[in-house]
């Protein structure tokens, strides 16, 4: 049975528009998840699935020589002022856990990480020589510290590791966490120990209440490669998989594809509900073609609005950094800003509740040339308030694009003007 604190029930509850009864009904049916460490003290808990708002996670993370701690607290903060409900700490650098537990003290929001990572990034031993009871210690160590969901790859199996090996794919794996543990256990010889000691990550998770997340170390990484065997026999796993974490009490979600072209992103999102038994979906993306290095956070935020219009429900935001480098603050504030444009484009498709009202408030504010409330309701306030300030119109009713040419100004003033013609007759 899966307990949750009544207290960050009714929280979600409230926010969410959905009564307690029902979310608890279907947290227990595998359709929705609350990430949160019984450990940690979360001032913004969040859920994610069935019938919720479509949530966003931002990626921080220290990287080997290019980042330092600072840099990456002052990215969790424009992440959660930009509004994600959710961040990860990917890091693979020195002082990973130093970083964890700064970001875990501070951080306002439930935190995620993927726990091979540090394991890999152990200088003191390399990733061959890890043993089975290593990559158990792990998870562990990191539940302790109050994480609130873990990225496993428990699903990629020794024999898909023999299939890569033909190199069926234009690009084999494009997962950090996938691509260790593809590398031990062709070094090694042996099943994936994710797989193999599963019921024993189990034990851990639920001792601390921290949500599964399935990784998909088999997730495209070219649009050629969408839909392809190797995902799709991964999916069927992470459905098995799925079922037993939930029937031991432990809250679960899957992680879906990465680079889906559009006319497969619908198929996707069915699949992942249809095998996985309902489970919350959290996609990569989906980035619609290879082609963008630069815009890759417009890429995702197109596959993201398409793939929860059809019934995901996380997205993993990408910055215009992706495929090129460590992001900045700037970045990760784009990529947060656009995830969240998607995010709320699917909402309203969805028909979540209270989703299109910014849209009505909005609408109505333009039509008056309100600029002030127009701010107000916006996704993002900063960029259009520095817009408008950067026209020196001051308090003008209209925009520099038509001025006095304002459509809807005109049509106020003839409405009006016609209104007053009457009313004096």
């Amino acid at each position: 049975m899966i307990k949750i604190n009544k207290k960050t029930l009714k929280y979600i509850s409230t926010i969410e528009h959905m009564s307690c009864s029902e979310l608890e009904k279907n947290i227990a049916a595998g359709y929705t998840v609350i990430p949160k460490n019984n450990s940690h003290k979360l001032a913004k808990p969040c859920a994610i699935g069935k019938g919720l708002a479509t949530k966003v996670n931002a990626n921080i993370g220290l990287s080997k020589g290019n980042s330092n701690i600072n840099d990456e607290l002052k990215k969790m903060e424009i992440a959660v002022k930009a509004g994600t409900d959710t961040v990860m700490d990917l890091s693979t650098g020195p002082d990973l856990m130093k970083a964890l537990r700064k970001i875990m003290s501070e951080c306002p929001v439930p935190v995620g990480t993927v726990p091979v990572y540090a394991l890999a990034c152990n200088e003191k031993k390399r990733i061959a020589s890890l043993k089975e009871k290593d990559f158990l210690r792990v998870v562990e160590e990191e539940a302790v510290e109050g994480v609130d969901f873990f990225t496993i790859h428990a699903g990629i199996r020794m024999d898909a590791v023999k299939y890569i090996s033909t190199r069926p794919r234009l690009i084999n794996i494009v997962s950090r966490g996938g691509s260790i543990l593809a590398a031990w256990m062709i070094t090694n010889g042996k099943e994936n120990p994710y797989y193999t000691y599963f019921d024993e990550v189990l034990d851990i998770l639920k001792k601390y209440n921290v949500t599964l997340s399935l990784g998909d170390s088999l997730r495209p990484g070219s649009i050629l490669d969408a839909t392809d065997k190797l995902q799709i026999q991964e999916l069927v796993v992470l459905g098995e998989l799925q079922k037993k974490a939930l029937s031991r009490g432990v809250q679960v979600m899957i992680e879906g594809p990465g680079h889906v072209p559009l006319d497969q992103i619908e198929a996707n999102v069915k699949l992942e509900k249809s095998i996985c038994n309902g489970a919350p979906f959290y996609v990569l993306g989906p980035l619609v073609t290879d082609a963008a290095p630069g815009y890759d956070h417009i890429v995702s935020a197109i596959g993201g609005a398409i793939a929860a219009s059809h019934g995901a429900d996380y997205l993993c935001y990408v910055t215009p950094a992706e495929h090129l480098k460590l992001p900045d603050i700037d970045d990760v504030r784009r990529g947060v800003i656009a995830s969240k444009i998607a995010a709320h484009a699917a909402d309203i498709v969805k028909k979540v509740p209270g989703a299109v009202d910014r849209d009505i408030e909005m609408s109505k504010a333009r039509a008056r040339r309100d600029w002030k409330t127009q701010f107000k309701f916006a996704i993002d306030p900063v960029l259009p308030t520095e817009l408008r300030k950067s026209s020196n119109l001051g308090t003008e009713d209209v925009c520099t694009m038509c001025s006095d040419y304002c459509s809807m100004k005109i049509t106020e003033e003839t409405v009006l003007a016609a209104q007053d013609k009457r009313g004096g007759k």
